[in-house]
């Protein structure tokens, strides 16, 4: 095509307004139980129901969302956006699709798109969100090779399709960058990271997009609710994403120490551990009552099974310096035995 014959097209190039390509790879990554999962379905939800995403435009269209893992708690997720977005309003049709089957997306991409076909008919997904990378590779996330079959199988997604095919991963030990090889990154038009603030926000950044300005950062809080019961009756509960004001960190990270990435990566450990084993604090802790937190045993454990401190070496000295590090800038409260987060 001659130079004097290009010409700009008007066509929208946004699937949401500064967030997400209309078009391309996007990565959402940071570490585990930071709120990427949630956060995207929400986003997702909304492109499909055509509602403005914190006041940005998007491109509406039917969504497909590839739950390779927690197949069972996404449905309680999508009842908690039930109750919570249609509890006083007819509950429309939605052209939001799940699929909730675990594959090797490099082997099964191509029966992947004859399955999206066969569904959707003549109208094409805009986006076909993949939830997560590891659960969907059969191979090695470190390997050149591995890592650019499984970015050749989501690029032959977008092409079947023309649409954003956004991707769930998680980061390294470090917490500094998306875990594996740099061929996904390199190959991704928009990369996000989310990571959950001294409030529990989650906080998602853009970190780098093609063709469009990086920075935009969106701050969320996760507000669990119950959606029914269990066969014991029990209650079963699920976390809907609403808009928080603001990204507190932000505000106060002056008054905040500069923490290493070692110390950085301990405290997430230990936010892991908590979610995920975390318990009410023991009677007569000083601990507030309202709070959950765990062992000192169970957090050096946690630590120990990361690498993030060395099981052969003096790993009672590397954890006592973390952990008064983090005491001393009132990030974390320890009372005996029992540690929880402050902030």
């Amino acid at each position: 095509m001659p130079f004097d014959k290009i010409k700009l097209g008007r066509r929208r190039r946004d699937l949401v307004k500064g967030i997400f390509p209309r078009e391309g790879l996007s990565i959402i990554w940071g570490p585990p139980k930071c709120g990427k999962s949630f956060w995207l379905f929400d986003c997702m939800m909304h492109v499909s129901m055509g509602w403005p995403y914190r006041d940005r435009r998007v491109h509406q269209g039917p969504v497909v969302y590839c739950a390779f893992e927690g197949q069972s708690g996404f449905e309680a997720r999508v009842e908690a956006f039930r109750l919570h977005h249609f509890k006083e309003t007819p509950l429309k049709p939605v052209p939001f699709y799940l699929q909730p089957v675990t594959i090797d997306l490099v082997r099964d991409h191509a029966a992947l798109i004859k399955v999206i076909r066969e569904t959707l008919g003549k109208t094409a997904p805009v986006a076909v969100a993949l939830d997560t990378l590891n659960r969907s590779l059969r191979g090695s996330e470190s390997s050149d090779e591995d890592m650019s079959a499984y970015v050749g199988a989501a690029d032959a997604v977008r092409d079947a399709f023309k649409c954003a095919v956004p991707i769930v991963h998680h980061c390294g030990i470090d917490g500094t960058r998306p875990r594996g090889h740099t061929s996904l990154t390199g190959a991704a038009d928009a990369q996000l990271a989310v990571r959950l603030d001294s409030n529990d926000n989650i906080v998602v950044k853009v970190e780098a997009a093609k063709d469009s300005a990086a920075g935009t950062t969106l701050t969320s809080k996760l507000h669990f609710i119950k959606v029914g019961t269990d066969e014991d009756g029990d209650a079963i509960t699920s976390g809907v994403v609403v808009a928080a004001d603001q990204d507190d960190d932000a505000d106060n990270s002056k008054d905040r120490p500069r923490l290493s990435p070692k110390t950085v990566a301990a405290l997430r450990a230990l936010h892991n551990c908590i979610a995920e084993i975390g318990s009410q604090p023991p009677a007569g802790s000083r601990a507030p009552q309202a709070s959950r937190g765990v062992t000192l045993d169970q957090w050096r454990d946690e630590l120990l099974k990361a690498a993030l401190i060395n099981r052969k070496g003096s790993h009672r000295e590397e954890f006592k310096r973390i952990r008064v590090t983090l005491q001393n800038a009132a990030i974390i409260g320890i009372y005996e035995d029992f540690v929880w987060r402050v902030t």
